[in-house]
């Protein structure tokens, strides 16, 4: 810690040190906003955990969406001191478009850490803690979570360590503060919630082998850097890396534990992994590609058909018709995409179905046709729902959500 409060320092950036634990290179640390996905590890008693730092400006949204299309649980962090919170919620905010995305892109547990509580503007009042909370809640259920199951609110101090790993209704421990008595000690810290109250996804191990892959680099040979989506990918195994058919073999299977990363015989689904390959160069391993088992190879397809549900078009393009282009996120892929045919709509206000609409406008929902600008993999979404759902942007803006249901290979 003290070298990067003198790092901080010699940049007369003080109060940023603690970020950059993750923000680690130069073009980061000098504009103070997380650019790439920082990865760190940490273990408790009963897990291990590996933590994606994404970024939350408007600007690197996309990088976002590649981190958050690697995790199991998110954490959104809300800020507490005054008009912040107001200033990410609003119609536009980072809150709002991060909380869309996180639900789309398979995060089905939220965790709401509502940060800043010790700040002078707040000083951990009950009053501020609720006020966020009752005006969260409605729009996270409009994004599809449960209240009752699904979201998971508590307040904290990053900066103090409160409601971390140690509670702040305690008095025994170093970071007790009376002004929270409101919130008891039965209720969780950060880490009793992780590790006792929200539950990793269900798994299939016995499905088709599928990694989607994050980067691709060298180390000592070439390392494919992704997250173990189905299956169970052993060290030693052939397998095909798509859409190439770029046959490989798995030499060593590195899994980072929190103690450095260390190599294993297997890595099961879920686990973000580091696969050191043989039969492939560096520039035939990228972000978007599928590692698939001999025997059983992912769909790689150029057009689709989809169901979307619009979040909210452009001002200056407010209405959907054949033709119109924008830029799709699917697991870890990004590719250009044209709506080619408009099948059906729903107006989900009125509930009203329409068959082959003229086009399309706000919160309304389609099935159409898409034909992307060059074959990418995928998978419907009843089949593998992490390779089946996907985000559509335009000019740096979420406009809608959907899933694949149908494939022509």
């Amino acid at each position: 810690m003290e070298k990067y409060e003198r790092e901080a320092k010699e940049k007369n950036r003080e109060s940023w040190f603690l970020a950059y634990i993750m923000d680690t290179n130069e073009e980061e640390r000098a504009k103070g906003k997380t650019v790439e996905v920082g990865r760190a590890h940490f273990t408790t008693q009963t897990k291990r955990y590996t933590i994606l730092d994404a970024p939350g400006h408007k600007s690197f949204v996309p990088n976002m969406i590649a981190g958050a299309s690697q995790a199991d649980i998110a954490v959104l962090i809300i800020s507490a001191r005054k008009n912040e919170f107001e200033a990410g919620f609003e119609r536009g905010g980072q809150t709002r478009e991060h909380a869309v995305l996180a639900k789309t892109l398979g995060v089905s547990q939220l965790i709401v850490a509502i940060n800043k509580m010790d700040d002078p503007s707040v000083e951990w009042r009950k009053e501020r803690y609720d006020e966020i909370e009752t005006k969260l809640t409605p729009y996270l259920k409009q994004c599809g979570y449960n209240p009752k199951s699904d979201i998971f609110f508590l307040p904290l101090s990053g900066l103090q360590g409160s409601n971390l790993m140690e509670h702040v209704s305690d008095p025994s421990s170093k970071i007790f503060d009376k002004r929270a008595a409101w919130y008891p000690k039965e209720k969780p810290t950060l880490f009793g919630l992780l590790d006792s109250h929200v539950q990793p996804p269900p798994r299939c191990e016995s499905s088709a082998v599928r990694v989607s892959i994050l980067d691709g680099y060298k180390d000592q040979g070439v390392v494919a850097m992704g997250k173990v989506e189905a299956g169970v990918v052993e060290s030693g195994g052939q397998y095909i890396l798509m859409p190439n058919k770029q046959k490989v073999k798995v030499v060593a299977v590195g899994i980072d534990d929190g103690e450095g990363e260390n190599e294993y015989k297997f890595a099961k689904v879920g686990e973000n992994v580091q696969l050191r390959v043989t039969g492939a160069e560096e520039e035939q391993v990228q972000k978007g590609f599928i590692l698939c088992g001999l025997n059983d190879l992912c769909p790689v397809v150029t057009y689709f058909k989809a169901q979307v549900v619009i979040v909210e078009l452009l001002p200056n393009r407010p209405v959907i018709t054949a033709g119109y282009s924008c830029v799709l996120h699917i697991h870890t892929a990004c590719e250009e995409v044209e709506i080619t045919k408009l099948l059906e709509m729903t107006d989900r206000a009125t509930r009203k179905n329409v068959k082959h609409p003229p086009f399309i406008k706000s919160n309304c929902m389609m099935q159409c046709v898409m034909k992307l600008a060059s074959p990418q993999c995928l998978e419907t979404y009843e089949k593998r729902p992490q390779l089946g759902r996907f985000t559509l942007r335009d000019e740096g803006k979420t406009i809608a959500i959907g899933k694949v249901i149908a494939v022509k290979e």
